[in-house]
């Protein structure tokens, strides 16, 4: 089941409008939206439906790997580039020639590599690490970011320069909070959706009253959480226990006029209060400290669908604290049938 572009919204009748003028233009585009919104689909049916649809579509992700690596990812390398570098290897731009080059998470590239990109944008070529002989490169550049890039250009985290090379044509994909006419539409393609993958399994249709709560939801992880709520919902039903509980999870808080997350729930259970009695005060502040962690580490790695590379970055702690941390607390992923 190919993914569509669900809504009825201005802004989503307004992003396909603008598909269909760009898609066949090979202008630069930028999607920009928070995380989870849809990003990547919007960049899926640019393709599809441009004169490139069945060329090369190549995805980079700019916030998965440090700037070494992401360098030698796009532009490629010649043998004896550096330690370890056996033999030819092709860079994305070189792979995408003639199709996409889908940037993903452009804003948090570093301004070297923003402007080695800036180079290629302009002169449509680029060198290889460790070759004196530049390529030519015909790939359409889509970037994506959850940056507010005109910020970035006013703090200095990003280049003028290439902020209008690249959006020489911009999308913005407003937050779920901000469509609700939207939600029912989601919540049936999914159904649908997920009924077709779980087949053999009984589901009942979610209530008229769980579809007008998830409707008022503010959905800090928009689409992305929506998705897998309903999967939640068509597994353990929606009875009004159950949905309590599935919006009181790290991922599904609500968010204050600042969009910053607020705990739906106290810092410990009432019905808790009564085992922590016999506890030193001491022990008391461990468990809260340990459970206060896990909350803020689940909910950014929710945020950032467990790129645990930007989540450093976010909770501004190595990988290696980031990796003890999730297995000191007990953190997991969601089970596959959630992802």
């Amino acid at each position: 089941m190919e993914a569509e572009l669900i809504g009825v919204s201005n802004n989503i009748q307004r992003i396909r409008d603008i598909i269909e003028r760009v898609a066949d233009t090979s202008l630069n585009v930028v999607v920009c939206g928070e995380t989870g919104v849809g990003k990547e689909l919007v960049v899926q049916h640019l393709y599809r439906r441009s004169n490139r649809f069945g060329k090369p579509f190549v995805k980079v992700n700019c916030a998965a790997l440090p700037d070494t690596l992401l360098e030698s990812e796009m532009f490629g390398y010649e043998p004896g580039a550096f330690t370890g570098a056996d033999k030819r290897r092709r860079g994305k731009f070189e792979q995408a020639n003639g199709g996409v080059l889908f940037l993903d998470e452009i804003g948090d590239m570093s301004l070297p590599l923003q402007s080695k990109l800036l180079h290629v944008l302009q002169g449509g070529d680029f060198t290889p690490l460790g070759s004196e002989k530049a390529v030519k490169t015909d790939a359409w550049v889509i970037a994506a970011t959850n940056h507010d890039l005109e910020r970035d250009l006013i703090e200095g985290k990003f280049r003028e320069d290439l902020y209008f090379r690249l959006s020489a044509i911009r999308i913005t994909i407003e937050p779920l909070r901000r469509r609700p006419e939207d939600i029912p539409h989601l919540i049936n393609y999914y159904i649908k959706k997920y009924s077709e993958e779980f087949q053999g399994k009984r589901f009942t249709a979610p209530r008229k009253k769980t579809i007008e709560r998830l409707r008022s939801y503010s959905w800090p992880g928009n689409v992305r959480e929506l998705q897998n709520m309903i999967k939640r919902i068509m597994i353990l039903g929606d009875d009004d226990e159950t949905l309590d509980n599935l919006l009181r999870t790290p991922e599904s808080r609500v968010e204050d006029g600042q969009g910053r997350p607020e705990a739906t729930s106290p810092l410990f259970d009432p019905r808790e209060l009564a085992n922590l009695a016999n506890l030193s005060l001491k022990e008391m502040r461990k468990r809260a400290a340990d459970r206060v962690e896990r909350e803020v580490i689940s909910y950014v790695l929710n945020k950032t669908a467990w790129n645990r590379s930007k989540a450093t970055r976010i909770l501004k702690i190595s990988y290696k604290t980031l990796l003890y941390k999730i297995k000191d607390l007990g953190i997991e992923p969601p089970p596959d049938v959630f992802d």
